[in-house]
């Protein structure tokens, strides 16, 4: 099933304007303590199956990671669970901090 993607410029434009939007970032506790976008839900992808009833699947949903790789398996896993408003974040938050906030740390 293929995930549709979503731009770092679009979704910070969707933040900037209020959209109801949920950022979920499936990255490890290490890498969120090293920089994290204020707000995001986090849950590791390793423990995503078992928190899906943390999220909701009638909210739109930002998958997020480092640079696109686990938080697009997370998107095809909410996408099987029956999430239909899920989408990834192209590039990750490398692509955030390159493109919109260049002030974060990188890893």
């Amino acid at each position: 099933m293929a995930v549709p993607e979503i731009s770092v410029q679009e979704l910070k434009r969707r933040l900037d304007a209020g959209d109801a939007v949920r950022v979920l970032d499936v990255r490890e506790p290490w890498e969120i303590a090293i920089v994290a976008l204020p707000g995001s839900t986090r849950i590791p992808l390793q423990q995503l199956p078992g928190r899906v009833k943390e999220l909701s699947a009638e909210e739109p949903i930002v998958a997020m990671c480092k640079s696109g790789g686990r938080s697009r398996r997370a998107a095809q896993f909410l996408q099987s669970a029956g999430f239909q408003n899920v989408v990834n974040l192209t590039g990750g938050i490398d692509a955030w901090i390159q493109d919109i906030d260049p002030s974060l740390p990188g890893y």
